[in-house]
């Protein structure tokens, strides 16, 4: 597992450790592969980098966010980062 060691994984969130395990990678892997979103401008044969976000600042990329945003619990983020994400069979009878 990397060089990283237990105090790294003791502060991921759940959520990483059950989406690594999920798509059969260990948490130290999972977490080191990023998103993100660069934008690029072509100006008189110089390509320039004109934008570049990553982690949250990608949300305006998942459609969903915005409907969260409007329901009436939110995201639902009181407990921590991304907890709130469940397959449909996931959750409680409420």
């Amino acid at each position: 597992m990397r060089e990283w060691g237990q105090e790294v994984l003791d502060q991921l969130p759940p959520i990483a450790l059950r989406n690594a395990k999920e798509v059969g990678t260990d948490p130290i892997s999972y977490i080191a592969e990023g998103f993100g979103f660069t934008a690029f401008a072509l100006e008189d044969g110089t390509v320039y980098q004109s934008y570049s976000a990553t982690r949250r600042g990608v949300e305006f990329l998942m459609g969903y966010y915005g409907i969260l945003d409007h329901a009436p619990k939110g995201r639902d983020e009181a407990e921590g980062f991304q907890l709130w994400i469940r397959r449909h069979d996931e959750y409680e009878n409420d």
